[in-house]
C-alpha cells in the first residue's frame, strides 16, 4: 500500500499538467531524480494511480540490476505481455527490435491516452534506455506521457549518462524530489506514534535525515503501527546502537542505501562513519546542523587516503551528502552523521579489521600534514599496537598535553594505549610509573597500586626506580597502608648501593610518608636526628629541613632560627630528586614564619618543578601550603573557590578530610555561610577517618565552626581531641594547630575562667618560643580575655599592636584582636576607644570578606550605643574610593602589578582590593567588571559613607 506523501505536491502537480497535454495529444517526459530513499517509487506510483483514476492505459516497468544484461528487458516488461511480440528476446536483432517495438507502442496511443511508468531507470539496459530516448523525442505528437524515476545521488565512481542527458530540455520536465523538511518528517513520526514528545520526535527525524525510506523503517522497529494491531500508548526511547532495535529495518534499509550507492561509495560513507568515532563529541553534533554549512576542508584528503579513493570524488560526496541532511557539520566543519544511530547502522556489518586500518591509515595521514597530537591520538586508540615507529611519540606527547590541560583520565587513555606498542622494560617501566600516577588520580588507588608494583618489579636505572618507589609509596600511604608503603621504600633504599644521592633521596621521603604513622614518626626523626648529629654527611639537605620543620611544630626553635637554618640549605646543591622535599618543607616552614611572600615564591618553584604525570607526596604538601598562606592572609575567597562541589567532596569522604578542607570549612565560617559551613563539617565521618595531621587540622575547623554555630561543649570536645592527637605527634607549637586558645574560648563561654588562664599562659610560653606576631598576638588576645581587668586590656592592647607588626598581613587574627579589645574597653568603660576599635575591626572585616567577624564588630557597636550608618554592605555603593579607583583600573585592562605601581600600593594590597570589590559586585572574574562598573555608578556627594 502506497504511504501518504508529504512534501510532494509540486511533483504530482507537474504530472497531472503533462497528463493534460499528453490526452489533447502532445506527449512528453517527467523524469523524477532523487536520491536513494527519499520516495521516488512512492511518487511513480501515485501518478500510476492518478492517470488510471483519469482514464489513461498505464504500462509500467521496473528495472532491476540483474536485467541490465539482458537487451530490451525493461521494455519487454512494459510491451511484452502481447503474444504478437512473445518472440522479441534477448538475441532479436536490436534496430529490428526497437523498430517492432515503437510501432506496438503507437498501436497502443491510437487506442487511448497513454502513460508509460519506469521505476528505477538508471538500472535499465542500454537498449531499453535507447529505446526511451528515441521514443521521447517521437513522442511530441502522441498521446503518451512517458514518466521515470532516476537516480541521481552522488557517488564515489561517475554514473553513467542519464536517461534525459543527451535529449532537447524542450522534450523533458525534470522533478528533483528532495528529502522530507523537519516539519513533515515530525508528522509522520507523530502520526505513527502519537505519544511522542517533541524532543524524542526531533530525534527520530534527525536519525532519519529527512529520508523516508529510513524514517519508515526506523518507525517500523521502534513500534509504529502494524496492519494488524493500533499505534502503542507508550514510546520506546531511542536506542544508542542498532543491536537494540528488531526487527533491524532501519540498520537494513541503511545497508541498501549504501548497497545502491556502490562500493566506492559504501566504503567511504564507513570510513567516515568509523573516524567521527575518534573525533571529539560537541553540542552541534547532539543537536545538529543547517545542512547548508561548510565542510572543513582537510577531512576529505583524510577519509580519501583511508578508503582509497579519489579526493576530489570525496569532496564532492561530502557536499552532496551535506546537501540533503545526510551528513550536518559541527561547529569545527567535521562532517557528522545527522545521528548517532545512523552512523552505527553506517557501520553495522563492517569488519573491526577494516575499521581499526581506516583508523591507522588517518593517524598516518593526519600526522604527515601536521595536525594535533591528540587528534592523531585519538584515531590511534582506536586501533591496537602495530609496531608504527611514531605510535609511541604521539601517544606520550597526546598525554602531556591532556596533563597539562587538567585532564587525567584522557592521559591515561594515552599511555594504557601507549602500553599496546613494542616497549623496552625501561620504557616500560617509566610508562607504568606515570600511567599509575595519573590512573590513582582516576580510576582509583587499586588500579594505581598495581600499575606502579608492576614498575617497581621491571629493570631500570635507579632514578627511574626511585620515581617509582616514590610515587608507589605515596598512594600506598593514601590508602592508609603505611606499613607497606615504608617497606616498599626500604627495599628500594637497599637497592641504591653507589648512589648516596638517591639513598638520601629515599630517606627523605620515607621520613616524610612516616608522618601518616605515630609511632613510626617519631622512629624516623628520632633516627634522623641522632644521624644529624653524629654523621651529619649521610643526611641530605632535604632531610634536614624536616628536621628543622619537626622541631619548629615541636617547639623547640624559634621562626628566626628555623628560616635561617632553612635558607642556608636553600643555598647548598642538591639533588633533582631530593628538590622538591626541599622547596615542599622549606615553603612550608617559611608560612609558619610569616614569611608569606617567600613561601609563596618557594610553592610557586617547587609546584613548575612537579613532573605532572609523576605521584609525588610533594605536590599535595605544596597545594596544602599555598591553601595556608591564603588563609594567614585572610583571603576567604580564593579558598571558598577551591572548595570543590558536594559531589566531589563526597568522592573522597571515605579518604578522610584534607588540610584544605579545614581551611575551606573555615572560610565559610568567616564568611557567615553557616549552613554550607555545616554541612561540610558533617561531610566526613572522623570516626574511620585514617590517621593523619589533616584529620587534625579538620578537627580544629570543626571546633572552629561549632563555635561560631553556639555550640562550645562541642567545640571544646573537637579542640581537645585535635590538642591529644597533636601532643601524641609531639606537635607542641601553636604555629600549625593553636588549640590551647581555642580549648581557653570554650572554657570561657563555659564558665571555667581558670582552666583557660592555664591553657592561654601555655600558649603564650610556646608562642613566644616560634616568636612570629601571629602566633604571639593569637595567644595575647586570648589571655587578655581570660585575665581581665587593667591587666587583661593590657594584653590585649599588646595584642593588636603585636598583630600590626606583622610583616605580613595578619588577616582575621587582627580582626579578631581588634573585636575582642574593643569589648574589653567598652566594658571597662572607654566607649570612645572601644568604638575606634570596633569600627577598625568591622571595616577591615568587610575589607576581607569576613561577614560573621563584621556582624559581631557590628553587634558589639550596638551594644556600646553607637549608631550605624545605612551603608550598603553590597553593589557599587558598597565600593569604597580605593575599590573603585582599582576596579576601573582593572576593568581597563591593567594588571595587579601596573596597578599597584601606579598607586603605589602592594601587590597583595591590591588583590584584597579586588577580592572585597568582586563579592561585593557578585561577580566571580576580573572579566565581568568592565560591563558591571558600565551599569553603576557611585554614591553621590550627599550619601553617607563607612563609619
Amino acid at each position: 500500500m502506497t504511504r501518504p506523501l508529504r512534501e510532494r505536491e509540486g511533483a504530482r502537480a507537474l504530472i497531472a499538467a503533462e497528463t493534460e497535454r499528453a490526452r489533447s495529444g502532445s506527449g512528453g517526459l517527467v523524469l523524477l531524480q532523487g536520491a536513494t530513499g527519499t520516495g521516488r517509487t512512492s511518487v511513480l506510483e501515485t501518478a500510476v494511480q492518478d492517470a488510471a483514476g483519469r482514464g489513461l492505459r498505464v504500462l509500467q516497468a521496473r528495472c532491476s540490476p540483474e536485467d541490465t544484461g539482458v537487451p530490451f528487458a525493461a521494455v519487454l516488461q512494459l510491451l511484452g505481455p502481447v503474444s504478437d511480440f512473445t518472440d522479441i528476446g534477448p538475441d532479436g536483432d536490436d534496430r529490428g527490435s526497437a523498430a517492432r517495438l515503437w510501432r506496438l507502442l503507437r498501436a497502443y496511443a491510437a487506442e487511448g491516452p497513454l502513460l508509460v511508468a519506469v521505476d528505477d531507470v538508471h538500472l535499465a539496459d542500454a537498449p531499453s534506455r535507447r529505446w526511451l530516448r528515441e521514443a521521447v523525442r517521437r513522442i511530441d505528437r502522441l498521446p503518451v506521457l512517458l514518466v521515470a524515476s532516476e537516480r541521481n545521488q552522488y557517488d564515489i565512481e561517475p554514473r553513467r549518462a542519464g536517461l534525459a542527458q543527451s535529449l532537447s530540455p524542450s522534450l523533458v520536465r525534470t522533478h528533483t524530489i528532495d528529502p522530507l523538511g523537519d516539519t513533515a518528517a515530525a508528522e509522520l513520526v507523530r502520526a505513527a506514534l502519537p505519544a511522542a514528545g517533541p524532543d524524542w520526535t526531533a530525534e527520530c527525524v534527525r536519525a532519519a535525515s529527512g529520508n523516508p525510506l529510513l524514517l519508515h523503517a526506523l518507525l517500523d522497529d521502534l513500534g509504529g503501527p502494524r496492519p494488524t494491531g493500533p499505534a502503542p500508548d507508550t514510546v520506546p526511547p531511542l536506542p544508542d546502537t542498532c543491536a537494540a532495535l528488531y526487527p533491524g529495518s532501519y540498520p537494513a534499509a541503511v545497508s541498501w542505501w549504501l548497497d545502491s550507492a556502490g562500493a566506492a561509495t559504501a566504503e567511504v560513507a564507513r570510513c567516515l562513519a568509523a573516524l567521527e568515532e575518534a573525533w571529539p563529541e560537541t553540542d552541534r553534533d547532539r543537536t545538529g546542523a543547517g545542512a547548508g554549512d561548510p565542510v572543513a576542508p582537510d577531512v576529505a584528503g583524510v577519509l580519501a587516503q583511508a578508503a582509497g579513493a579519489d579526493p576530489a570524488r570525496v569532496t564532492g560526496w561530502l557536499t552532496a551528502m551535506t546537501r540533503i541532511g545526510l551528513l550536518r557539520p559541527d561547529s569545527a566543519g567535521l562532517p557528522r552523521y545527522a545521528h548517532r544511530l545512523l552512523r552505527d547502522a553506517v557501520l553495522t556489518g563492517w569488519p573491526t579489521v577494516r575499521r581499526e586500518a581506516a583508523h591507522r591509515i588517518a593517524a598516518k595521514t593526519m600526522l604527515r600534514r601536521g595536525e594535533r597530537v591528540e587528534a592523531v591520538a585519538a584515531h590511534l586508540l582506536r586501533a591496537p599496537g602495530a609496531g608504527l615507529p611514531w605510535a609511541l611519540r604521539v601517544l606520550r606527547d597526546a598525554a602531556t598535553v591532556a596533563v597539562h590541560d587538567a585532564r587525567p583520565d584522557d592521559a591515561a587513555g594515552y599511555l594504557r594505549r601507549a602500553l599496546d606498542e613494542p616497549l623496552s622494560d625501561d620504557r616500560r617501566q617509566r610508562l607504568l610509573t606515570e600511567l599509575g600516577s595519573l590512573e590513582y588520580a582516576s580510576a582509583g588507588g587499586s588500579v594505581a597500586i598495581a600499575r606502579l608494583a608492576e614498575a617497581q618489579h621491571l629493570p631500570a636505572a635507579p632514578g627511574d626506580r626511585v620515581r617509582a618507589a616514590v610515587a608507589l609509596g605515596t598512594a600506598l600511604v593514601g590508602r592508609g597502608e603505611v606499613t607497606t608503603a615504608l617497606e616498599v621504600l626500604r627495599r628500594t633504599e637497599g637497592s641504591l648501593d653507589g648512589h648516596p644521592g638517591l639513598t638520601r633521596t629515599v630517606q627523605t621521603a620515607t621520613a616524610l610518608l612516616a608522618d601518616a604513622d605515630l609511632v613510626t614518626r617519631q622512629e624516623t626523626y628520632r633516627r634522623l636526628s641522632e644521624s644529624g648529629e653524629f654523621a651529619p654527611e649521610l643526611v641530605g639537605t632535604a632531610s634536614r629541613a624536616l628536621l628543622v620543620r619537626y622541631e619548629a611544630t615541636a617547639g623547640l626553635i624559634s621562626a628566626g632560627e628555623a628560616m635561617t637554618r632553612v635558607r642556608a640549605l636553600l643555598a647548598q646543591p642538591s639533588d633533582p630528586l631530593a628538590e622538591p622535599f626541599l622547596l615542599g618543607t622549606a615553603a612550608a616552614v617559611a608560612e609558619w614564619a610569616d614569611e608569606l611572600d617567600e613561601a609563596e615564591r618557594l610553592v610557586d618553584r617547587g609546584l613548575a618543578g612537579q613532573h605532572p604525570a609523576l605521584l609525588h607526596p610533594m605536590e599535595h604538601a605544596l597545594l596544602n601550603t599555598r591553601a595556608d598562606i591564603a588563609a594567614a592572609r585572610g583571603d576567604v575567597a580564593r579558598l571558598i573557590a577551591v572548595r570543590g562541589d558536594g559531589a566531589a567532596v563526597a568522592a573522597r569522604a571515605h579518604s578522610g578530610p584534607s588540610n584544605r578542607d579545614a581551611h575551606v570549612l573555615m572560610a565559610l565560617v568567616h564568611t557567615g555561610r553557616a549552613q554550607e559551613a555545616a554541612l561540610l563539617a558533617d561531610a566526613f565521618d572522623l570516626s574511620r577517618a585514617p590517621e593523619s595531621w589533616e584529620l587534625n587540622r579538620f578537627l580544629y575547623a570543626r571546633g572552629v565552626q561549632r563555635l561560631a554555630a553556639g555550640d562550645p561543649a562541642g567545640a571544646l570536645h573537637d579542640f581537645l581531641e585535635c590538642g591529644r592527637r597533636q601532643s601524641a605527634r609531639e606537635v607542641l607549637s601553636p604555629v600549625v594547630t593553636p588549640w590551647r586558645t581555642a580549648v581557653a574560648q570554650c572554657r570561657l563561654a563555659l564558665g571555667g575562667s581558670q582552666e583557660a588562664l592555664a591553657l592561654a599562659t601555655e600558649e603564650l610560653r610556646l608562642a613566644r618560643v616560634w616568636n612570629t606576631p601571629r602566633t604571639v598576638g593569637r595567644a595575647l588576645r586570648v589571655l587578655g580575655a581570660a585575665t581581665g581587668g587593667r591587666r587583661g586590656l593590657h594584653l590585649a592592647e599588646e595584642a593588636v599592636e603585636t598583630l600590626r607588626s606583622a610583616p605580613a598581613d595578619a588577616g582575621m587574627e587582627l580582626v579578631e584582636a581588634l573585636l575582642a579589645q574593643g569589648r574589653q574597653l567598652h566594658a571597662a568603660g572607654e566607649r570612645g576607644r572601644a568604638r575606634d576599635r570596633l569600627r577598625e575591626a568591622a571595616d577591615l572585616a568587610e575589607r576581607k570578606g569576613g561577614l560573621r567577624l563584621l556582624a559581631l564588630a557590628e553587634q558589639a557597636l550596638r551594644a556600646g550605643g553607637a549608631r550605624l550608618p545605612a551603608a550598603a554592605r553590597t553593589g557599587s555603593g558598597a565600593l569604597t574610593g580605593s575599590e573603585r579607583r582599582i576596579a576601573e583600573l582593572a576593568a581597563a585592562g591593567r594588571t595587579n602589578t601596573e596597578i599597584a605601581d601606579l598607586l603605589h600600593l602592594a601587590r597583595r594590597t591590591v588583590e584584597t582590593h579586588l577580592t572585597s570589590t568582586y563579592r561585593k559586585l557578585g561577580i566571580r572574574r576580573r572579566a565581568e567588571l568592565p560591563e558591571t562598573l558600565a551599569h553603576t555608578r557611585p554614591p553621590t556627594a550627599d550619601a553617607p559613607g563607612p563609619p
